[in-house]
């Protein structure tokens, strides 16, 4: 049996790994509870950015890039991509290296 965390719940337990990191971020777009898909945006504070999305793939769910560039043209996509899905929820990361953790074990969920 297969147990799958609410949307929710992930993002709560995501926002709190960030902080104890020491990393600001923030809910941009608040989904569905429930069932919401995620993109996670990281901005490095130099104009840029890149925005991942959760795949599922032959090994299981992972992070993948679904915009990467100047930090317009990836809010472009992202907005894009709650046209499409209003239920998407959208977390911002600001972290001048780079960093979001979503590769640490347990984010792929």
């Amino acid at each position: 049996m297969t147990v799958r965390l609410t949307t929710r719940f992930w993002v709560d337990a995501y926002i709190a790994r960030a902080r104890a990191a020491h990393l600001p971020v923030y809910v941009a777009a608040h989904g569905d509870d429930t069932a919401g898909a995620v993109i996670v945006k990281c901005c490095p504070l130099d104009g840029t950015a890149r925005a991942f999305h959760r795949v599922l793939g032959p090994e299981g769910r992972r992070w993948d890039l679904l915009a990467a560039g100047a930090e317009a043209e990836v809010d472009a996509a992202i907005a894009r991509q709650r046209g499409f899905d209003p239920d998407l929820w959208v977390i911002e990361i600001e972290d001048r290296q780079g960093r979001h953790l979503l590769e640490q074990e347990g984010l792929a969920q």
